[in-house]
C-alpha cells in the first residue's frame, strides 16, 4: 500500500474507501458497457450493410475513434469513484442515453436521404455524453477542467458535421478526432489523475467480454433472417469458436490479472500514463477486430460453401489480426510475456483470407480456428503464456504523457 499523496485537485476518498483498494466494477458500469457495446454492433452493421466499402470503413474509424475517447473518459471517471449516489447514478444513466442516441444514428450519421436528421441526433447525443462526463468528473477531480474544453470542442465539431454532408462532414469528423488524439501530448495526466489498477483492468476486461458476446448475438440475429440449414449452423458455430478463441487469448493466460498487478506495482504518478499506453491505445485494434470479425461472419450467412468477396474474407482474417496485434501491444507495454507468437499468428490470420476468397468462408474459419488453437497450445507447452512471465519490476510507460 503506497503512502503517496493523492493528485492535487482530487476529492478525498469516500468514507470507508481505502486509497489503492481493489475496487470492483459495479453493475451500473456493466450496464453502461452493454449500451456502449450497442454502438459497436451498429458499427459492425454499418460495415456489413455497405459490403465493406472504403467509405464505410472510413466512417467506422472516425466514429469509433471519437466514441472510444469518451468511453475511456467514463472508465477513468468511475475508476475515481464508484457511482453509488442517486444523483451520480441518474447522470450516468443520462450519459448512457447519449451513447444510445449515438448508436441509433450511426448508420446514417454521415447523411442519408432516408434520415437526414441522423447526423444532428448523433451530434446531440455525443454532446450529452461529453457534458455529463465533465460535470460528473468535476465533482471528484477538478483537474478535468483541463480536458473539458478539448472534449467540448470535439463534440461541437461532430454536431456541426451533422449539419453538413459530403467532404465537409468528413473533414469535421477528422478534426474532432485529431483534437482528441493530440490532447495527451498537451495535457499531462501524471500527478493530476488517479488510477485504481484492479478496477481499471476489470472494467476493460468486462468490456471485451461484452463486445465478444454482442458480436456473437449480432451474427445470430442476422442468421435468424434466413431459413435454417447446415451452412448457417456451421458458419455460426465456427464464428462462435473463433470468438471463444479470442476470449481465451485475452483471459485464458490471466493477462488481465497480471496487468492489474503490474499497474499496482508501478508508482501512482506513472499509472495514468500506463492506462493510456497499455489500455486505451491497444484496445482500439482489439475492439475494431471484434467489429470486423462480426461483420465478416454475418455477411457469410446464407451463402453456402462458396467463395466470398475479398473484403469479407479480409474482414474476418483482418479482424482477428487486429485483435492479436492489440493484445500483443498490451502485453508488451506491461511486460506480461513474449509477444511474437501473437504477431506471427496475426500474419497467419491475414493469410487465411485467401481461403475465404478462393474456397469458402467456412474453410477460412476452420483453418483460422485451428491456427488460434495451435498458438494457444504452443504457448502453454513452451511456457510462454502470461502466467509464466510475471514481471519482476514495474513497467515503464513508454512515450506516454505524465
Amino acid at each position: 500500500m503506497t503512502s503517496e499523496p493523492p493528485p492535487s485537485g482530487t476529492s478525498p476518498a469516500p468514507a470507508g474507501q481505502v486509497p489503492d483498494a481493489p475496487l470492483r466494477v459495479s453493475t451500473l458500469e456493466l450496464f453502461f458497457d452493454l449500451v456502449f457495446a450497442f454502438t459497436l454492433t451498429q458499427l459492425s452493421a454499418l460495415l456489413d450493410g455497405s459490403g465493406f466499402s472504403a467509405t464505410s470503413i472510413v466512417q467506422v474509424l472516425l466514429v469509433f475513434g471519437v466514441l472510444w475517447w469518451m468511453y475511456g473518459g467514463y472508465a477513468w471517471l468511475t475508476n475515481t469513484r464508484t457511482p453509488d449516489r442517486t444523483p451520480e447514478r441518474l447522470l450516468l444513466l443520462l450519459g448512457m442515453a447519449g451513447f444510445l442516441v449515438v448508436g441509433l444514428a450511426i448508420r446514417n450519421g454521415f447523411g442519408d436521404s432516408r434520415s437526414g436528421a441522423s447526423g444532428i441526433y448523433l451530434g446531440l447525443g455525443y454532446l450529452i455524453v461529453v457534458c455529463v462526463h465533465g460535470g460528473l468528473y468535476y465533482r471528484v477531480n477538478r483537474n478535468i477542467i483541463r480536458i473539458v474544453p478539448i472534449n467540448l470542442s470535439s463534440a461541437l465539431l461532430v454536431l456541426v458535421a451533422g449539419l453538413t454532408s459530403g467532404l465537409a462532414a468528413y473533414l469535421l469528423w477528422t478534426a474532432a478526432l485529431a483534437i482528441q488524439v493530440v490532447s495527451p501530448l498537451v495535457v499531462r495526466v501524471g500527478g493530476r489523475f488517479e488510477i485504481a489498477p484492479a478496477h481499471f483492468a476489470e472494467r476493460h476486461g468486462a468490456l471485451v467480454i461484452v463486445a465478444l458476446g454482442e458480436s456473437v448475438a449480432s451474427v445470430g440475429i442476422g442468421a435468424a433472417e434466413h431459413p435454417l440449414d447446415m451452412q448457417i449452423v456451421l458458419a455460426a458455430v465456427l464464428g462462435l469458436g473463433v470468438s471463444a478463441a479470442l476470449w481465451w487469448i485475452y483471459f485464458g493466460g490471466a493477462d488481465d490479472e497480471l496487468a492489474a498487478a503490474a499497474m499496482t506495482r508501478a508508482p501512482r504518478a506513472r499509472r495514468p500514463g500506463l492506462a493510456l499506453s497499455a489500455y486505451f491505445y491497444p484496445h482500439i485494434p482489439i475492439l475494431l477486430g471484434v467489429v470486423g470479425l462480426a461483420a465478416g461472419v454475418k455477411l457469410s450467412i446464407g451463402h453456402a460453401a462458396q467463395p466470398r468477396p475479398a473484403a469479407q474474407a479480409l474482414a474476418i482474417g483482418g479482424g482477428v489480426a487486429l485483435f492479436l496485434a492489440g493484445q500483443a501491444a498490451f502485453r508488451r507495454v506491461l511486460q506480461l510475456g513474449p509477444v511474437w507468437p501473437r504477431l506471427v499468428t496475426a500474419l497467419f490470420a491475414l493469410a487465411t483470407a485467401a481461403l475465404g476468397t478462393a474456397v469458402a468462408i467456412e474453410a477460412q474459419l476452420i483453418v483460422l480456428l485451428a491456427g488460434l488453437a495451435a498458438m494457444l497450445a504452443a504457448e502453454r507447452l513452451r511456457g510462454t503464456s502470461a502466467v509464466s512471465a510475471v514481471p519482476e519490476r514495474p513497467p515503464a510507460a513508454p512515450n506516454s504523457p505524465q
